[in-house]
């Protein structure tokens, strides 16, 4: 009985540890944390995972409660590993407890190839105080991170304002989202003003405003239970990790011809339309998730499913700057494609541009640059690539969107009447000061590029737009031993 005793006393001071560990910043910062409508690291990690599965790791790091909330739990049937930062204990900054917990979770998620899915909302790295014992050189977090990145699906969220260190796991995220009022940037307002002599608010320094249009953040949630919901969506198109292949669903939807394609898209390529109607008509029903659609928005970035399959979309959109590639929407896809080649989903372009953006604003912001790095990163894909032409392609417009043949495309295709080359015919008038004999030569050629590229094998086929669907459902299945069969991870090179 006495031996029972100990044990009882033991485990009477474990649990009175951890109900320690767990007090967070007491009743008064919690009340005022809930009071803004925020909920708070404790409660964010229970609405995210399945009720009851969360393993919390490091519950007893350090000497004090710390500002980091760290574990594996189950989402949607798999694990998933989640640090969260906590507001309520100094401002979530982080200390060598927090500092030590982050890098073991980014490490545990790694070895044990599961998704890694950050919470934000902190003030960077705290000063030591000048009796604290000295540290010494330990891995960092961040390094954990850049070395999962392209093995592991990598999300974070940010709920509140999220300064220094802690803010750049957003960079180094496969996918970003943001709630309205959360602000994320290097230093704060207090630093920049002692640093700098400006004033400015969280919300003018980095809130969405900010972070949306310089692409630091991909989407926008209108609170904590929106951003929860768009990871796990986000999550639902991908592997666990890149030793595995994304899942088909179940029961997924067949082939059926799209005919309300022929009244989306105007027979004049001058005319404007909006190609998120021709992804929603080609692409199984309610499958389509858009990602930084408030960036390089003559360019449209989705996953969607095909006959259940997740595939990523690429996709000119012609109602901005005629579907032109700027570089923001350059940058956008260039990390949009890295992220859907690191984790096996097929690449879908759907290309109708009049080619990379041209002008001197376009030249002195490097648009040449930022275009071949879209291109680097579409050439150097090594998943099926899928490639159709809906109306126009010109220049290294059609080449950053792999319109090129023999650069890897399962299938390369176009609707009849496209017109590709080096530049519109009009374009290529002025440039030549060309009579209007050959100026008509140049026009009738635009108009049958289409089938002269398909007799010289340039695109594989020229199809009837109402059988688009079905046509890229048939690549998709030509390519299903590579999609469905033996998964290893690649090499990512960050593009920046």
């Amino acid at each position: 009985m006495a031996e029972i005793s100990k044990w009882r006393e033991k485990i009477t001071n474990l649990k009175k540890r951890k109900s320690d560990a767990q007090i967070m910043g007491g009743t008064n910062k919690l009340a005022k944390h809930h009071a803004s409508g925020k909920m708070d690291a404790r409660q964010r990690i229970q609405a995210f995972l399945k009720e009851g599965s969360f393993t919390e790791v490091g519950q007893l790091a350090g000497n004090e409660v710390d500002a980091f909330v760290a574990g594996i739990g189950i989402l949607d049937g798999r694990p998933v590993a989640i640090g969260c930062e906590d507001f309520t204990v100094k401002g979530g900054s982080i200390g060598k407890a927090e500092s030590a917990k982050r890098y073991r979770i980014a490490e545990l998620a790694l070895q044990e190839r599961i998704p890694l899915i950050m919470f934000l909302e902190g003030a960077g790295h705290r000063p030591p105080l000048p009796d604290d014992p000295p540290s010494y050189r330990t891995p960092g977090d961040l390094q954990a991170q850049a070395d999962a990145s392209g093995s592991i699906p990598l999300a974070t969220a940010v709920f509140g304002p999220s300064a220094g260190h802690g803010a750049l796991s957003a960079p180094l995220a496969d996918f970003t989202v943001m709630t309205k009022g959360a602000s994320i940037f290097t230093a704060g307002p207090p630093l920049v003003k002692a640093s700098l002599g400006e004033e400015i608010t969280k919300e003018d320094l980095g809130g969405p405003g900010v972070a949306l249009q310089s692409g630091v953040i991909h989407n926008l949630a209108d609170n904590d239970e929106g951003a929860l919901e768009q990871i796990r969506t986000w999550l639902s198109y991908l592997p666990s990790s890149a030793w595995q292949t994304p899942e088909r669903l179940a029961g997924s939807e067949e082939e059926r011809s799209v005919e309300e394609l022929l009244d989306i898209i105007p027979e004049n390529p001058r005319q404007s339309y909006d190609m998120n109607d021709v992804i929603k008509a080609v692409t199984d029903i309610d499958s389509v998730f858009n990602i930084q659609s408030m960036f390089g928005q003559s360019l449209i970035t989705c996953l969607a499913r095909l006959g259940g399959r997740p595939v990523a979309i690429v996709a000119n959109q012609p109602q901005h700057m005629a579907g032109s590639i700027t570089v923001e929407a350059a940058d956008k896809a260039t990390q949009f494609i890295q992220v859907a080649d690191s984790f096996h989903l097929p690449l879908i372009f759907l290309t109708d541009n009049p080619g990379v953006l041209a002008g001197s604003s376009s030249e002195k912001a490097g648009i040449l640059r930022h275009a071949g790095r879209m291109f680097l990163a579409q050439h150097h894909a090594t998943v099926p690539k899928i490639q159709l032409t809906l109306r126009k392609a010109y220049g290294f417009g059609s080449t950053a969107m792999g319109m090129n043949p023999f650069d890897g495309q399962t299938l390369n295709l176009a609707f009849p009447g496209v017109s590709f080359g080096a530049m519109p015919a009009k374009g290529a008038d002025d440039a030549t000061g060309a009579d209007q004999k050959t100026r008509d030569a140049l026009r009738e050629a635009e108009l049958s590029s289409g089938y002269r590229s398909a007799s010289s094998l340039s695109i594989d086929d020229v199809i009837d737009p109402s059988q688009a669907r079905n046509m890229l459902m048939r690549g998709l299945e030509i390519a299903s031993s590579r999609i469905d069969g033996f998964a290893t991870p690649k090499q990512r090179t960050m593009n920046l």
